[in-house]
């Protein structure tokens, strides 16, 4: 494997030590010329900014090169996760959503007016699935394979409001899994996923349930992710925390797309790897959740997540590992009395068919056990 050299101090290491490298997103300028000096045979330059001796020297070494595009809304060569402040930058001024970094990605992406992929040239297309790639390069160092069998995902509805019983539930349940020293992973946007990563990123304060409670109550006067306060009522909030006082502990990860871009991500990640394809994140949403998936109250995605998930399991996909699946609520997923044609009637006979599919593979059941849930 080749070294990944993405950051200043691994450029200086590098020139003690010159090898086969992949320099990713690296300002080179003003070590262009000790670089070129060295045996470049095998390098890689991603998106990296050097002098003209450097150029030359990579072309003459038959390095591989691609230059930064500086015309891009995004980094395709990004060398770590995003965070809350990077995404919503306008915020922090006092700027609209519209102004944020995360918004002028999507509008590049994706015809708000439409949500419809706009046309684009295959050079872009090939940008954005560096960028995917190197996301996931960087969500692998964040999640060793020690941290992803203590990495518990919770999957839910994106359009269950700040007010509704089962949103509190399920940030308490987030809150109780950080302070018992998981890694809280989400889909990353609002609706129940928003629970996830604010319980979890409560675990870090010093008084973890008043705190969520107090952001709780702050949240419910811009109840769905339409509400045109729905954002800016959340980054207050955040604001109005203050630091946490153990950041190890509040730290969270959030994994939306662009895709679903006109649901945008929430602020309480603290990690957000953050995707163009829909359908590389929730393989990857999938299989960094060793420690297992918690699946709340949810429609159309969270149940291709379910069957996704079970597939995982079934093929022991991923390490070989089977990870624990959690159908949190009995009455939604496995309701006696549900009322088949009737659009208000949301619950799904999910589990019994999980059920007839376990003995298959011999997978063990824990429905017959006593659960602790979380405190009301």
């Amino acid at each position: 494997m080749k070294l990944e050299i993405d950051t200043p101090a691994k450029v200086k290491e590098w020139l003690k030590h010159p090898g086969p490298a992949v320099f990713q997103g690296q300002d080179l300028r003003a070590d262009s010329h000790d670089i070129a000096a060295r045996p470049l045979v095998g390098c890689v330059f991603l998106g990296c900014r050097f002098e003209p001796a450097l150029a030359q020297a990579a072309a003459a070494a038959g390095c591989f090169v691609i230059p930064r595009r500086d015309d891009l809304p995004f980094d395709p060569f990004t060398p770590g996760l995003y965070g809350p402040d990077e995404l919503f930058d306008a915020l922090l001024k006092g700027g609209e959503y519209k102004d944020c970094l995360d918004w002028k990605i999507y509008d590049s992406f994706i015809d708000p007016a439409t949500r419809e992929e706009r046309p684009a040239d295959v050079d872009v297309i090939l940008l954005r699935r560096l960028h995917d790639a190197s996301i996931a390069e960087a969500l692998d160092d964040l999640l060793t394979q020690d941290r992803k069998l203590k990495a518990i995902a919770i999957m839910g509805g994106h359009d269950v409001p700040r007010d509704a019983p089962i949103f509190a539930t399920v940030a308490r349940l987030a809150l109780d899994l950080g302070v018992a020293g998981y890694t809280v992973i989400t889909g990353g946007g609002p609706g129940l996923m928003e629970a996830g990563n604010l319980g979890a990123y409560c675990a870090g304060y010093a008084e973890p349930a008043a705190r969520l409670g107090e952001t709780l109550g702050k949240l419910k006067g811009a109840p769905t992710y339409n509400h045109p306060d729905w954002l800016t009522v959340a980054y207050k909030a955040r604001v109005e925390m203050g630091l946490p006082d153990a950041p190890d502990k509040s730290r969270n990860i959030g994994i939306p797309t662009w895709f679903y871009g006109h649901e945008p991500p929430n602020v309480f990640a603290t990690d957000i790897a953050k995707y163009f394809e829909n359908s590389v994140r929730e393989e990857g949403l999938l299989a960094v959740a060793l420690g297992g998936i918690i699946f709340a109250e949810g429609n159309g995605g969270t149940v291709q997540e379910i069957f996704q998930d079970a597939c995982q399991n079934y093929y022991r996909t991923y390490k070989r590992v089977k990870s624990p699946m959690v159908l949190f609520g009995v009455d939604y997923w496995a309701p006696a009395d549900m009322v088949r044609h009737n659009p208000a009637d949301k619950r799904k006979k999910v589990y019994p068919l999980l059920e007839n599919w376990r003995p298959r593979k011999v997978f063990p059941t824990i429905s017959s056990l006593p659960m602790r849930l979380p405190r009301s």
